[in-house]
C-alpha cells in the first residue's frame, strides 16, 4: 500500500502540473459545454463547424478527423447530424472523385454566427484570472508542450 502513496499523493512536479492541466481543462470545457447545453446545441457538433471554418469553410474528412484526434470511421457518425440538419453538405472531391469534401452551409456559418460570440466571451471571462502577459506565457508554454 505505501509504495502505492507515491503514484496517487507523493506526486512529483510534473506529474502534479499535468493533473492540474487537465483539471483546469475540464473546468474550462464545463464552461463551454454549458452554454452550449443551456442553448440546446452538441459542444462537440459546434466545434466541428469551427473546425470546419478554420480551414476556409471546406475539408476532408480525414483532416477533420485528425484535428479533432478521432478515426475516419468515427468522424462519418459524427458528421451525420450536422448533414442531416443542414449544417454542412458533404461533396465530391473536386480532383479526386474517390474522396469527398465536407463544407459548412450559409445555415452552418449562421449557427455560429448567432451563438459563438457569446460563448467565446464566457470563456473570456473565465480566462480573465490571468493578466495578458500570463496568457501570453501560457500560450508559449502550451505551444511548447504539444510540439512535444
Amino acid at each position: 500500500m505505501k509504495n502505492l502513496q507515491q503514484y496517487v499523493l507523493d506526486l512529483p512536479l510534473h506529474t502534479l502540473v499535468f493533473f492540474s492541466l487537465v483539471e483546469t481543462t475540464a473546468k474550462l470545457v464545463e464552461v463551454s459545454e454549458k452554454y452550449w447545453q443551456s442553448k440546446g446545441l452538441n459542444g462537440a457538433r459546434m466545434r466541428l463547424l469551427v473546425e470546419i471554418m478554420k480551414e476556409g469553410g471546406i475539408i476532408l474528412p480525414s483532416m477533420l478527423a485528425a484535428k479533432i484526434g478521432v478515426t475516419k470511421s468515427n468522424i462519418s457518425l459524427l458528421l451525420i447530424p450536422l448533414e442531416s440538419d443542414g449544417y454542412i453538405r458533404r461533396e465530391p472531391h473536386p480532383k479526386d472523385g474517390r474522396k469527398s469534401v465536407i463544407s459548412i452551409t450559409n445555415e452552418g456559418q449562421s449557427l455560429l454566427l448567432q451563438y459563438l460570440p457569446e460563448n467565446r466571451q464566457g470563456i473570456a471571462e473565465k480566462m480573465q484570472a490571468l493578466e495578458e502577459h500570463e496568457l501570453h506565457q501560457l500560450l508559449a508554454l502550451l505551444t511548447k508542450l504539444k510540439r512535444g
